[in-house]
């Protein structure tokens, strides 16, 4: 899939996304960035403990479970810009003292995996049916040392790069739900990247478009 912008390499990776593939979850979706995947599974709204429940809108939980081992820092860190961006989207207000669980698990890490997440996630949160004040993708950009801007960007290209940025873009206005950086880069650089992210995320709504088509067009 490409982008045109100028300055820009501008070439998603292939995407694919199976929806509703667990019997289990309420919702639940399988994201493909190239050869990154995370399986995603929303449970809820249920019953909340006494001692977790709000009295004015749903709890929203979200684990991140690595490919193996058990979820460290990196993966703490990971569920708070997700937790933050769902919570930025879905309306709690309508479900009070229930209780949402989002677990992801990491298939394979081949690059721009938060972005991968975040749109694993989107995409559980509408199989699930869950009221949403608006859809959210997430885009990830590579600041070379030469400057040069990659979107999408493998596992390799992150090693090289200067500077990683994921952004989380809602569908309305292409607004900045969350924004995450590793490395160094200026404000301008930051600007260049998010202009690059806002518009891969006309091509990634319209990818979730059709797959939610392709998903009712089945039943």
């Amino acid at each position: 899939m490409a982008v045109e912008l100028e300055g820009v390499q501008c070439r998603l990776r292939p995407f694919s996304c199976e929806l509703g593939l667990l019997s289990r979850p309420d919702g639940s979706a399988a994201f493909l960035q190239g050869d990154t995947s995370v399986l995603a599974g929303l449970y809820g709204p249920a019953e909340a403990k006494v001692s977790k429940e709000l009295p004015d809108r749903a709890a929203l939980e979200v684990l991140l479970r690595p490919k193996v081992g058990l979820p460290g820092v990196l993966e703490r860190s990971r569920e708070q810009l997700l937790r933050q961006t769902c919570e930025a989207v879905i309306l709690g207000v309508l479900h009070p003292r229930t209780a949402i669980s989002l677990v992801l698990q990491v298939l394979s890490d081949a690059g721009s995996l938060l972005s991968c997440c975040l749109n694993a996630a989107c995409m559980a949160l509408l199989d699930a049916g869950l009221p949403l004040a608006t859809l959210f993708c997430g885009v990830t950009c590579a600041l070379q040392p030469d400057g040069t801007i990659l979107l999408d960007p493998t596992a390799r290209q992150e090693q090289e790069a200067r500077a990683i940025l994921t952004f989380a873009i809602a569908s309305s206005e292409r607004k900045v739900l969350m924004a995450s950086t590793k490395g160094s880069c200026s404000v301008e650089e930051m600007q260049q990247c998010l202009a690059a992210a806002q518009r891969a995320a006309t091509t990634i709504f319209q990818f979730y478009r059709d797959s939610v088509r392709r998903r009712y067009s089945k039943c």
